[in-house]
């Protein structure tokens, strides 16, 4: 199959097939006499695990490291779990950055009049640039809850 199908069979973009194999994350594909990409099943399926690894935000590394994994019959899964325990507590670091980020927004917003004046809280934190003075001891607080619940077994 050429790459705009595989590109639909597989769910990864023609750039996306191209830059990985640029990248060395998939094989050079073979090309037909006039310079046309082909790809096999087999090469669609693991741009398939490819997209599936993308979409759960292992990066390129990761991928490189699940691919080897996957092609490895002798492979320990317990080599895949530790990768995929560590994507986990980077996924819910990821997570707390983003509700402690969405309290001080509505925070702001919250003490924001929304009328035709000028001043506003959203503008002053942002020309401050987050100093933590303008984060109320609340929200840092709750931020502190959420770390320490993510900790816990």
């Amino acid at each position: 199959m050429n790459i705009g199908e595989a590109a639909a069979a597989s769910g990864v973009s023609a750039k996306m097939i191209r830059h990985y194999e640029s990248i060395g994350l998939i094989n050079a594909a073979l090309r037909t006499g006039s310079g046309y990409r082909v790809y096999s099943e087999s090469e669609t399926h693991t741009l398939r695990f490819i997209r599936r690894a993308r979409d759960l935000g292992f990066s390129i590394d990761e991928m490189r490291d699940l691919l080897a994994l996957w092609r490895d019959r002798d492979r320990a899964s317990g080599d895949v779990k530790r990768i995929a325990l560590e994507q986990v507590e980077a996924l819910e670091a990821k997570m707390l950055k983003l509700q402690a980020m969405a309290s001080t927004l509505r925070h702001l917003a919250e003490n924001c009049h929304g009328d035709d004046r000028p001043d506003c809280p959203i503008i002053r934190d942002l020309a401050a640039g987050g100093a933590g003075a303008q984060r109320p001891a609340m929200l840092r607080k709750r931020a502190r809850g959420f770390e320490n619940r993510a900790l816990r077994p």
